[in-house]
């Protein structure tokens, strides 16, 4: 199903993600990795921040997502993807589906070996050229991290969101949340749901607490929990 908004473009509307988006949510993760504007210049192997934070919503059953399409801007044929909410019901089997079924074979195609030696004519391609950031994910995806005790005893869903620029500051990121917030309310039965945000991101931070999200006591830094009575649609 989709939902628009009169007061917006009749072109851009909201629908369910699905696998199929997967190469979209990666580039949209990418274009707004770097505290919210593109990490384009700082990665070689540029689906790897896509393989950490955004494309596993797809594909793993414990997750879910909503993503802003612009009928108007068509990719290969179909609605161009501008945005997302992507998110998890679950957060600690989340964790585990991703760990036993979504990295191995990326584990692989960067294995760990590829950082402890120098490039050499042997070396495939995407290998050769790795930035320090490519390097930090490539850890990550070998030792991919655990949510905080604490995140997970306020909610076992979290979520994560992106728009495009052009997409941004016109209500769409509302309205995005809006639906995550009523998926996990009316289909899972929860109260509550957590995100985490770049510290350097402070435009963000208002954002999510104009909507009323609110930092959480002792959680990680950057950590943000909204309680669905203080939701602000």
């Amino acid at each position: 199903m989709f939902i628009s908004s009169e007061s917006q473009p009749s072109t851009v509307s909201i629908r369910r993600a699905t696998a199929e988006d997967s190469a979209r949510l990666s580039y949209i993760c990418l274009a707004t990795a770097d505290a919210g504007v593109s990490a384009e210049s700082l990665h070689t192997a540029g689906e790897l921040p896509g393989l950490m934070y955004a494309e596993p919503y797809v594909h793993v059953p414990e997750g879910f997502g909503f993503v802003l399409v612009d009928s108007s801007k068509p990719s290969e044929g179909h609605e161009d993807v501008v945005g997302y909410v992507l998110g998890t019901f679950d957060t600690r089997a989340f964790e585990r589906s991703v760990k036993e079924t979504w990295f191995p074979p990326y584990l692989e195609k960067y294995p760990l070996s590829a950082l402890k030696s120098e490039p050499s004519e042997n070396t495939p391609t995407h290998l050769r050229d790795l930035t320090p950031n490519d390097k930090h994910y490539i850890r990550t995806i070998h030792n991919p991290p655990s949510a905080s005790c604490i995140n997970v005893g306020f909610s076992p869903a979290h979520i994560h969101i992106d728009i495009l620029p052009a997409y941004q500051r016109q209500g769409w990121g509302r309205r995005l949340i809006g639906e995550a917030v009523n998926y996990l309310r009316g289909e899972r039965g929860l109260d509550k749901l957590w995100l985490g945000l770049d510290v350097r991101n402070a435009n963000a931070k208002k954002f999510y607490q104009r909507l009323g999200l609110k930092e959480m006591a002792n959680a990680p830094d950057g950590v943000m929990g909204l309680t669905f009575e203080d939701w602000k649609d």
